[in-house]
């Protein structure tokens, strides 16, 4: 697989643009909220697509995949980022100056909302940064990140509802996918930092939550996946409360490191 990825790195990289000094996520120039026009809308979920620039580097010893991975990553907790580490789902830039021109959070409660999968892609990407480059910028970061998701959170379980700034009644839905992706990441970054026990905490509550009858589907309902109750983008009216693949994915993953970590085999559960 590896000439495959190559391309699939080379294909990324042509999404970058110097004067941004970062990746385009969307072609299309209409906005969600129908009065901004977008030129070169960058969202938070880039963060995830840096390892496979990382690891486009390793394999050809061609630094440059790596330098537009840093570079993207650098600029995104420049201009993403809000005091508090939360951050905004879509920045526009302007292609000719890398001006930035408006923020936006589409698929959270409101533009200056903490969208709950949006932190939880960030601390997941800066995580993977600083495995990646051993550059302590980024790992500041990440835990900044975690942190902040961990003083936000309010519910028992720790599975966030979908946006951590939304009015909460009895049916707000959560979202099993944010909080997958974010126990996956606190694993990892339990090893890197030297308090790391608290973040490992976390996230074994999450996994816990995760895998109880609240969210764990029993064999052959929730139409085949894993995990129940994730939302997509309620804002929108798509994936409410709903199973997503990424969810099941991520959950499977910080399940494995989190076994990994403590030497557990399948042998002995």
């Amino acid at each position: 697989y590896k000439q495959i990825i190559i391309e699939a790195a080379n294909s990324l990289c042509t999404r970058f643009s110097p004067k941004t000094g970062c990746i385009k996520s969307w072609n299309y120039r209409k906005s969600w909220n129908g009065k901004d026009e977008w030129f070169y809308p960058v969202i938070i979920d880039n963060m995830m697509n840096l390892e496979l620039l990382y690891f486009a580097s390793k394999v050809t010893g061609d630094p440059h995949y790596a330098e537009i991975a840093n570079s993207h990553a650098i600029t995104t907790a420049r201009e993403q980022f809000r005091e508090d580490y939360s951050n905004y789902h879509v920045v526009n830039y302007d292609p000719e100056t890398g001006k930035v021109l408006h923020k936006q959070t589409c698929q959270g409660f409101s533009d200056n909302s903490a969208w709950a999968r949006g932190q939880a892609w960030a601390v997941y990407g800066y995580t993977a940064c600083y495995r990646e480059t051993q550059d302590t910028t980024f790992l500041n970061f990440a835990v900044k990140v975690a942190d902040m998701i961990m003083d936000r959170v309010k519910t028992d379980d720790a599975i966030p509802y979908w946006d951590y700034d939304a009015p909460v009644t009895e049916e707000t839905p959560r979202d099993a996918s944010a909080a997958s992706v974010t126990a996956s990441a606190l694993i990892e970054l339990s090893t890197m930092v030297p308090d790391g026990k608290k973040y490992l905490d976390y996230a074994e509550k999450i996994l816990k939550s995760l895998s109880s009858d609240a969210y764990l589907a029993k064999v052959g309902d929730n139409q085949g996946f894993i995990l129940m109750h994730s939302t997509g983008s309620l804002p929108n009216g798509s994936e409410i409360d709903t199973p997503l693949n990424y969810a099941d994915y991520y959950y499977m993953e910080a399940l494995k490191r989190f076994m990994d970590l403590k030497g557990i085999s399948y042998k002995n559960l």
